[in-house]
């Protein structure tokens, strides 16, 4: 039997499916004797394309036969959606040194008292995906394992990670045990396809970056 192009999209995903099926979708039903997907092969061909079907406003697509004003406002939204979330990728916050790591996270962890260690995410140019607190700890640690560490990275198609942690004390000097753990992340990450860029201790005022501070040795 054959799939619909609603069954199809989400078994395998919109990508799997042309323009107009993908138009047909926000259409709908039809209207009378004309099914979905001929008012949609009949709004492209009237507006010019399916750019200019983009450009177009909910005025001039509720002209074609079979769209009217709610099926015109709805393309004009799935459109206007697709050009914020293009928008939000390419205007994402940059967190490629350890100074922008500390510039985001340091009013999350001002004024704590215990540990907390959180996991950034970014994409392939370093752009900032999420931050999640992966642990909460005391004034003197935060025990954290690589499953809660890399499970929020995975769900958000991180292409890296930034880990970070605090220090309440205001010294952020790595110590032996956060050396250690991130030398363990880094080998979870490379398994993962998930690597490690940096690991940043931070504290009120100022951070270390470990990856800078052990260079090589890491």
């Amino acid at each position: 039997m054959t799939e619909r192009p609603r069954e199809r999209l989400y078994r395998r995903g919109a990508s799997s499916l042309g323009d107009e099926e993908l138009l047909a979708i926000l259409v709908g039903t039809g209207v009378r004797d004309r099914p979905a997907r001929t008012v949609v092969a009949t709004m492209v061909d009237s507006v010019g394309g399916l750019v200019d079907v983009a450009r177009a406003s909910p005025r001039e697509l509720s002209q074609v036969t079979g769209i009217g004003a709610a099926r015109a406002a709805q393309i004009a939204a799935a459109f206007e959606l697709g050009r914020r979330a293009v928008e939000a990728e390419h205007h994402r916050t940059a967190v490629g040194r350890p100074e922008d790591v500390f510039r985001l996270v340091a009013p999350r962890v001002a004024g704590l008292q215990q540990e907390v260690f959180l996991a950034v995410g970014v994409d392939i140019r370093s752009g900032l995906l999420d931050v999640v607190e992966v642990a909460r700890g005391t004034v003197n640690g935060v025990e954290v394992h690589p499953r809660e560490v890399f499970r929020p990275l995975i769900r958000m198609a991180a292409a890296g990670a930034v880990l970070v942690h605090n220090h309440p004390s205001g010294d952020p000097t790595p110590s032996h045990e956060d050396v250690e753990l991130t030398r363990r992340m880094r080998a979870v990450g490379e398994v993962l396809g998930i690597p490690v860029i940096d690991h940043v201790v931070v504290s009120e005022r100022s951070f270390r970056s470990i990856a800078e501070w052990l260079g090589p040795e890491l």
